[in-house]
């Protein structure tokens, strides 16, 4: 059984010492996929070493995370769109709105988000969406710049029901992370009336790990941990969970 982790950051500092051995470890045990977002000038060389030392394995996305954004976004973002022509991307992300540290850039933000949606229609490409404290926000930008090839995920979704139907109903995939294992996270609930067609995993690692690891630095492996909890929420066996997501996934990356 083969699972795809859609979104994790391995190329960080957190995995300096075994990065190696850890992706060798989600692969063994069926992680077999795993989806690298950028976020900023500074991510993108690790990221593409990762990328180049595991070529069937891991595949890489091009953007601006919002926290990165500063007085200079226009800069930042001239630097990015210039490695769109150098190799293939997967999606532009992780792009998005994030009002939960501040609000200094806020208005940086929305632009750079705009674009980088503008970029991916022009490129037929899904964008990889990071939403804290920004859901409507968020949406409401998805749904004036309304496209047939805007698509993609909403990372770590974080939401309530009514915006996860409104998410899905745009056409949009929800990313399953931890959170569905914290036991007052209301993830489960957010989700109960979400079909499965509508959902793909992630960790986020090396944030946000799933219990029993909750605290402690997250890892692809840890993806089937995530995938233990959504078919027990959605009352299905693990093998329906593992199909279903994984052409979600295929689907939407273009595998």
């Amino acid at each position: 059984m083969n699972f795809i982790d859609t979104h994790t950051h391995l190329y960080a500092e957190e995995f300096k010492e075994d990065r190696k051995a850890v992706i060798e470890k989600a692969i063994h045990n069926g992680v077999s996929k795993l989806f690298l977002p950028n976020i900023d000038i500074h991510s993108i060389q690790p990221m593409l070493d990762l990328c180049w030392d595991f070529p069937d394995n891991c595949f890489p996305m091009m953007g601006l995370h919002p926290c990165s954004v500063d007085a200079h976004v226009e800069a930042h973002l001239f630097q990015i769109q210039k490695w769109f022509k150098k190799r293939k991307f997967y999606a532009v992300g992780e792009i998005g709105l994030d009002y939960y540290w501040s609000k200094e850039f806020k208005d940086q933000q929305i632009r750079a988000f705009r674009l980088q949606i503008q970029w991916a229609i022009q490129m037929d490409l899904p964008i990889v969406i990071h939403s804290r404290n920004s859901n409507e926000d968020v949406i409401a930008i998805l749904k004036e710049m309304k496209h047939p090839k805007l698509r993609g995920i909403f990372h770590c979704f974080g939401g309530n029901a009514e915006q996860a139907k409104e998410v899905v109903e745009m056409g949009f995939l929800l990313g399953i992370g931890g959170v569905i294992t914290f036991k007052n996270g209301g993830l489960d609930k957010a989700i109960a009336d979400i079909d499965l067609r509508h959902l793909v995993l992630e960790t986020d690692s090396p944030y946000l790990a799933p219990a029993p690891h909750r605290g402690k630095r997250n890892e692809s492996l840890y993806i089937l941990d995530i995938a233990k909890k959504l078919a027990e929420v959605k009352n299905v066996g693990l093998a329906q969970v593992a199909k279903s997501t994984n052409e979600n996934a295929n689907k939407v990356f273009g595998i």
